[in-house]
């Protein structure tokens, strides 16, 4: 769904730096059947794929649902580097 803002070169070297994800979608992910909420951080080689089939879910604290088997990244959730969903 886009961001609100977008990070500068600068800037996303220096959350790189940090350990932190910049914004946006990373390198290398698929991302299948899902909906990512503005101002999201999906890292490197992350798949969002429903993993396992999953109808209905919620993990709050991690900013994921699943309805309908649709997976939904919540507003300004980070996904780490290789998370698979």
């Amino acid at each position: 769904m886009g961001a609100d803002y977008y990070e500068s070169a600068d800037q996303k070297a220096a959350v790189l730096a940090a350990g932190g994800v910049p914004i946006g979608i990373g390198e290398n992910c698929t991302i299948t059947n899902a909906i990512v909420d503005k101002n999201s951080r999906v890292g490197k080689n992350v798949k969002i794929i429903n993993k396992e089939g999953v109808s209905e879910a919620t993990r709050e604290a991690e900013g994921v649902y699943i309805r309908s088997g649709i997976v939904v990244i919540n507003k300004g959730t980070t996904i780490k580097d290789n998370t698979v969903i």
